[in-house]
């Protein structure tokens, strides 16, 4: 689990994040979700140590990151996968390289220890047998895919999905979101994902976290954000007409 106390963040003047709190249980697939400038971005920078906090502490497994400094530090950044927006494969190395790029850097794995486990995430993913191909020899889904055996090649207990649907259609959305949700649940990881997609947000929502004006403004899971009277998140997943109608038919639904 990662929790989040009373967490204040400022930019100079400008202070971003009010008094936040929040917990991400582990095995879970936990969100982050709110509108551009409202704070999510910064939260996560703050939770992974991007941004020190000014106020406040984040909490790995009942570990003060904030406190931590040094190798103590490191240790838990070592149990962290990173899944990035825009995949950040590295174009110059084969897909197994790319896997087994955390691995070199920080294990002491050979290089036959090396390729199994790039073996086996890319078996978990659905490429095995890709491993000698280049990123730009991959649509964009098989390197969201190729990006998500990366981010689990240390054994996580911990996993950030920075808007992992971006540029993706829908139905290749799809498979990403049961992807991260199947390596969740398979593994017991701590997953956090930042996301505008409100498909994922509904499908795959174990815990949801909405920052609005810098403030934890509303937490809840996917079934509970489609009931809430909540005006806020209303607004801000109901905007078109379209999902408004997609709301009343899932509250049919629930009922």
């Amino acid at each position: 689990m990662i929790e989040v106390n009373n967490v204040d963040k400022s930019f100079g003047g400008n202070q971003v994040l009010f008094d936040v709190s929040a917990k991400f249980e582990t095995g879970k697939v936990n969100m982050i979700i709110g509108q551009s400038g409202q704070g999510k971005s910064v939260l996560a920078k703050c939770i992974v140590g991007l941004h020190e906090v000014d106020n406040g502490s984040i909490l790995y497994d009942g570990r003060n990151f904030s406190e931590l400094e040094g190798f103590a530090r490191r240790d838990i950044r070592k149990e962290i996968g990173m899944l990035f927006q825009g995949s950040a494969l590295f174009d110059s190395m084969s897909v197994e390289d790319n896997v087994m790029f955390p691995l070199s850097m920080l294990t002491n794995m050979t290089k036959k220890e090396m390729q199994d486990r790039a073996d086996f995430c890319l078996d978990r993913v659905n490429l095995l047998g890709k491993n000698k191909l280049f990123p730009a020899e991959c649509s964009g889904g098989m390197q969201k895919r190729i990006a998500i055996a990366r981010a689990i090649a240390m054994k996580p207990k911990y996993l950030f999905c920075d808007e992992p649907n971006s540029g993706l259609d829908p139905k290749t959305s799809i498979v990403i979101d049961n992807l991260i949700r199947e390596i969740t649940y398979e593994f017991n990881i701590t997953t956090v994902v930042i996301t505008h997609d409100m498909n994922s947000v509904i499908e795959i929502g174990d815990n949801i976290v909405f920052i609005h004006e810098g403030r934890n403004w509303w937490s809840g899971d996917s079934n509970s954000i489609i009931t809430t009277e909540n005006p806020e998140i209303n607004g801000f997943v109901y905007a078109s007409e379209f999902m408004k109608d997609i709301k009343a038919l899932m509250q049919k639904k629930i009922q």
